[in-house]
């Protein structure tokens, strides 16, 4: 049973990383983490506290990564994202640097602290910025090989980290170079997921397959870019696809899958189930949120299944 945050998995594997090179920076806009403890310990030069000024933190990061560091900035996911568009955009972006924007809080991740602390449309803005990666684990041995990845990048990343301890899919060893894997096979199904949601993406095509329905499961966990010729080929042959998202339905990974089926003339029937075009003032905590946005495997099942349904009447 993992115990293990994303957040403190990727930050100790940044940690091992700059011990050996005194170029890695990390720079926190007032955010604590057990992980990030030991570079106050141990890395103090490495190691920059900005305070609450994330605009900042971004024009600070852009400048040392001129002067040849390789640099991580971290807040909680929409003030990292949505409140230093701009400067990620020109700083960043623009100028093509090697900063990894660090964002914890994936969705609803922050579930109680309500829409200015939910992060449901970050992939849709990062995505779109020439030049940056976009990496979107669904465990910890992901996310620990993605920090060692993010460390050696030419340029700009962004990795959208969920605040949740979430269970192990993969081995320590995998490698995840290729932007995608195909978790579970299925000839009449395929659902794309991400990050927290493959969890349940792997639970609905469970319950599916007791309606004899057989469906299969990738986790798409490099967002931008798409391996696009990858992608298709393990969609091949498939009768219908499924995208799976706890991210508002415009712009995030629905969008995205559909403009590589538009793009690339495949004509296969696409459903995507994401976060409806609303914000939500709810409590109850996170699964109660994903049951208003039937966004929980019960409802992904029934949505596949009326979906279906329809299909077939016509």
């Amino acid at each position: 049973m993992n115990t293990i945050s994303m957040r403190d998995i990727f930050f100790d594997a940044v940690y091992s990383e700059a011990k050996k090179d005194r170029n890695i920076i990390i720079i926190s806009a007032d955010m604590g983490a057990p992980a990030l403890d030991k570079f106050r310990r141990d890395l103090k030069k490495q190691f920059i506290n900005v305070g609450i000024a994330e605009e900042n933190m971004v024009t600070v990061a852009s400048g040392l990564a001129l002067a040849g560091k390789k640099v991580f900035i971290y807040a909680i996911m929409p003030f990292v994202t949505s409140r230093c568009y701009e400067m990620i955009k020109v700083d960043l972006s623009l100028m093509n640097l090697p900063v990894t924007v660090v964002g914890v809080g994936a969705g609803f991740s922050y579930d109680d602290s309500g829409p200015t602390h939910h992060s449901t449309e970050d992939m849709a803005i990062m995505r779109t910025l020439p030049n940056m990666t976009v990496l979107s684990p669904s465990d910890i041995f992901m996310t620990a090989r993605f920090a060692k990845m993010a460390c050696g990048m030419a340029g700009p990343s962004y990795v959208r980290l969920d605040r949740e301890v979430l269970p192990t899919i993969y081995d320590k060893d995998d490698d995840f170079s290729s932007g995608l894997s195909r978790l579970k096979s299925g000839k009449d199904l395929m659902i794309i997921s991400t990050g927290n949601m493959v969890h349940i993406a792997l639970d609905a095509a469970k319950k599916l397959s007791m309606h004899s329905i057989a469906c299969g499961v990738i986790d798409l966990y490099k967002v931008k870019p798409i391996n696009s010729a990858l992608l298709l080929k393990n969609i091949a042959g498939i009768k219908r696809v499924v995208t799976l998202e706890e991210h508002l339905i415009s712009g995030g990974l629905g969008s995205a899958i559909a403009e590589v089926l538009a793009d690339n003339n495949r004509m296969v029937p696409l459903k995507r189930l994401a976060v409806p075009d609303k914000y939500y003032y709810a409590y109850g905590g996170r699964k109660n949120i994903q049951t208003l946005c039937r966004l929980d495997a019960k409802s992904v099942t029934k949505e596949v299944l009326d979906w279906l349904g329809e299909e077939r009447k016509t």
